[in-house]
């Protein structure tokens, strides 16, 4: 598999897609730009909490799809069945401690069995003990609570090895790829058994996951017993993400088409997400890196900064920008004709314009929107010359000041209304190599030359120079990536007198060290799957077909059937992009506490294999339209649907969906992949030139119009690398943006961001930077995991006689032809004596 496979797919469909937008066609694409302008104003401000995953619930009823709805009634017979001839007429519920866990030790020896089918029935009654008997509960919490309580007493009970074992049984299954690979069409039963055993290993990973308050202490040891489990290398010597990520690749090289890649990406997810930690943990374990490593704390808590901030206004659309001119003609027109009105006798006010649109961010006139056309014409006064910058409230600030609709605006507006920020969110930053270019700079301006590296001479430097050398050294922030890069050259250049390096054995590294030999075909099946379950991506008869495990046996007949498919399928190709989104990004969160370069080489994997474009294809979309779907049928979402009486669906049930005013999961999605952009790019000045190159400006800028400040953040930053790049005017149309980035995101002292001074002359050669970045990764890992990286410097046994005297493993048949040998290789080779005699 080779990244090129992606790259046409990807460049063609971005370009196609640009370029519709660019050239807007008739009245169909004035009216869509309309029906945009309109949404764009009406945005609310979004409610929306990141975290590390959405609710219990939520998270459980995405790992069914609606077409399984039929099988939590199988599970329920296949228990029943079976219970029925053991506890003789009682309930699950009514059974002592002791009699639960004979039951389910009946039901591990039964799942021993040979026969394939028994097996399976076992296997389903396992499921609905792990769904929480929900026919015996007639509230949602209760089927949680003994779901909760059965989970525990089955990991007790070690069902999770008997599953792992048959898990890989089942992947190993010859026959039935070969039958899946022949078949036209792969329905959802050529996935049963996977299906089954996915399920029953989710419920127990995401439901011992979370800690409740409730938990008993046995509970919190069972947790910590089996997040250690599962991130060590304890299934065939590598930890059980492996596995999964092996399933991943087999699927994504057609080998075995019937894999549920929903059911497979969710458990992966969650699987990384127990072991290595959520973003909290990173948080804590970020700062316990920098305190080992001596380093200053940090300067905040980007999680709490982050959700203390407040969503910015969404920018203009062409529409308004068009609209705003217009209007902005008429003032001017009126101006002129209440002059002539005047003239005439007639009333000398003009009549009342109608109001410009104020919450956009961006508009091609910086001019104050508060006031009136007859408050511009004042602005020549020299009093009020700088009114239209210090004046102006920042969109920002817009939503708090004023709630729609705004109230007529009076002819002058109140000096009161300007509310400026006490402060920036964020606190500012310098790196090492911003004071030394700055001093640099500054030596060769007033001494004539430098000195190299040195921070700490300012002899023959003016004081405002030691004065902002302070002022930078006072904010100068060193990373944890910046030291151990340091260290990592230290250890090339001295390999000996340092010795060898103590690795911990943290289970990221474990992960890592499992991926390292097939780390490429991993992210390439990921993105791979990513492209396929992306909505901008058009079906091509080669591509992966990833809806095997939601498409029924038969095909819906009615329209309300298809109306049910259709959602339940866009329902999962969303929950799979959230699944991908999210393991991606913590892998690369992760790799990266842990060690740069481990972070680097999957970075650059993901560059390789076009995950730049292919993001910026996902958000070349309505992303408004996206975030705001409604692909969910919530009478049917577990554990509703085994609850309740099941009402009779029609087509106005179906499209009803829930009342939020945005899908989680949807905004979620968006959110991480902004973030794995941002981390992709970040300091790498040929891939930030790539964002140039691929357009990214309008598509970023599009998706400001989401009221949502986190996400709204990691746009800004995506945009704030390029501004420089994008060329003066582009600035000078987008100021609103240019503001919105400074209030926004954090400022990096002597980064000229905003001004873009002498940048045309800056060469970029993306083979070349990304070629030396590569041999650094490959040094740190020959280093550290080639099993013979010491041979150079391993010592020499340079003694005759004790290496003539050495004994040698000869294989058996040696024996046999060794007279061949000698005379071959010994007796009819000629010596040259002479040549021991003459000088080397």
């Amino acid at each position: 598999m080779q990244a090129e496979d992606m790259e046409v797919p990807i460049m063609n469909n971005l370009n196609d897609n640009n370029g519709d937008r660019q050239r807007p066609k008739g009245k169909d694409a004035f009216k869509d730009q309309q029906k945009e302008s309109e949404s764009s104003m009406e945005s609310p401000n979004l409610e929306f909490e990141y975290g590390d995953s959405d609710t219990i619930t939520t998270e459980l009823s995405e790992l069914y799809s609606y077409t399984e709805e039929p099988e939590f009634a199988l599970n329920r017979d296949y228990f029943e069945e079976d219970f029925r001839n053991h506890a003789r007429g009682r309930r699950w519920a009514e059974l002592s401690a002791e009699e639960q866990r004979a039951y389910v030790m009946r039901l591990l020896d039964a799942l021993e069995v040979t026969d394939r089918d028994k097996r399976l029935k076992v296997a389903r009654a396992i499921l609905y003990l792990a769904q929480g008997v929900f026919d015996e509960c007639d509230t949602e919490v209760d089927v949680l609570h003994w779901s909760r309580h059965n989970i525990f007493l089955l990991y007790d009970m070690g069902l999770f090895t008997a599953l792992l074992e048959l898990l890989s049984m089942e992947i190993d299954n010859s026959q039935a790829c070969s039958s899946a690979v022949r078949k036209p069409a792969i329905s959802l039963a050529d996935s049963t058994e996977l299906r089954v055993l996915l399920s029953i290993m989710y419920l127990m990973v995401e439901t011992i996951r979370v800690q409740t308050e409730d938990d008993l202490p046995e509970w919190r040891a069972a947790r910590e017993a089996f997040k250690n489990e599962l991130g060590s290398p304890l299934y065939n010597e590598e930890p059980f993400a492996l596995l999964l990520f092996t399933m991943v690749t087999k699927f994504c090289s057609m080998n075995a088409p019937h894999f549920p890649m929903k059911k497979v990406l969710l458990l992966l997810w969650k699987t990384i997400l127990f072991t290595l930690g959520g973003f909290e943990e990173l948080q804590e374990m970020k700062a316990r890196g920098r305190e080992r490593l001596h380093l200053p704390p940090l300067p905040e808590d980007s999680i709490k900064v982050v959700r203390a901030m407040r969503a910015a206004s969404p920018p203009a659309s062409a529409m308004e920008l068009i609209e705003q001119q217009q209007q902005q003609k008429r003032g001017r027109r009126s101006r002129r004709s209440a002059f002539v009105d005047s003239l005439e006798g007639d009333s000398p006010f003009p009549k009342k314009q109608p109001l410009v649109k104020q919450d956009s961010l961006d508009t091609y006139n910086e001019r104050d929107p508060f006031k009136n056309d007859d408050a511009r014409d004042d602005e020549d006064d020299p009093e009020d010359a700088d009114s239209g910058i210090e004046g102006e409230v920042d969109p920002l600030d817009r939503d708090v000041i004023i709630q729609p609709p705004p109230p007529p605006p009076p002819l002058r507006p109140p000096t009161e209304r300007v509310n400026f920020p006490k402060g920036l969110p964020w606190a500012p930053k310098v790196r090492e190599k911003d004071i030394e270019h700055f001093l640099e700079t500054s030596r060769n301006k007033f001494i004539g030359f430098t000195l190299g590296n040195d921070t700490e001479t300012l002899v023959g430097l003016p004081r405002p120079i030691h004065e902002s050398v302070k002022t930078l050294k006072q904010h100068k922030y060193v990373s944890i990536a910046e030291v151990q890069i340091k260290k990592e050259e230290e250890l090339q250049q001295c390999p000996l007198s340092l010795g060898e390096e103590e690795v911990e054995e943290t289970p990221a590294e474990s992960l890592y060290v499992g991926m390292l030999p097939n780390l490429s075909q991993y992210v390439i099946a990921l993105l791979k799957l990513l492209l396929a379950a992306a909505p901008t991506s058009k079906a091509k008869t080669d591509s992966i077909n990833i809806l095997a495990d939601v498409l029924p046996e038969e095909m819906p007949i009615t329209v309300l059937q298809s109306m049910k498919l259709g959602i339940d399928v866009n329902r999962h190709k969303e929950i799979i992009v959230k699944a991908i989104s999210a393991l991606l990004l913590l892998l690369l969160k992760h790799f990266k506490l842990n060690h740069i370069y481990q972070f680097e080489i999957v970075s650059q994997h993901l560059v390789f294999a076009n995950c730049i474009p292919l993001i910026l294809k996902f958000f070349n979309q309505n992303i408004m339209s996206y975030i705001s779907a409604k692909n969910s049928i919530c009478v049917l979402d577990f554990p509703h649907c085994v609850v309740h009486e099941m009402p009779e669906l029609t087509a106005e049930s179906l499209e009803a969906g829930d009342s939020s005013q945005f899908c989680w999961r949807n905004l979620f999605s968006c959110i991480n992949l902004l973030r794995i952009l941002n981390k992709l790019t970040k300091w790498k000045h040929s891939r930030t030139m790539m964002l140039v190159v691929f357009k990214s400006a309008p598509i970023l800028k599009r998706a400001l119009k989401v009221k949502q400040a986190m996400m709204q953040l990691y746009v800004l930053k995506l945009l704030k690398i390029q501004t420089k790049y994008l060329g003066r005017q582009w600035r000078k149309s987008n100021m609103k943006t240019m503001s919105a980035i400074y209030q926004k995101v954090r400022h990096r002292l002597n980064d000229d961001w905003a001004y873009g001074n002498d940048i045309d002359a800056r060469p970029w050669d993306f083979q070349a930077e990304e070629c030396a970045l590569r041999e650094s990764i490959e040094k740190f890992n020959g280093r550290r995991y080639d099993r013979n990286r010491n041979g150079d410097f391993a010592p020499v046994d340079n003694c005759l006689q004790s290496v003539l005297g050495q004994r040698v493993e000869l294989p058996e048949d040696f024996r046999y032809s060794y007279e061949m040998w000698l005379e071959r290789e010994v007796f009819s080779q000629p010596i040259q004596w002479e040549g021991l005699l003459q000088n080397p």
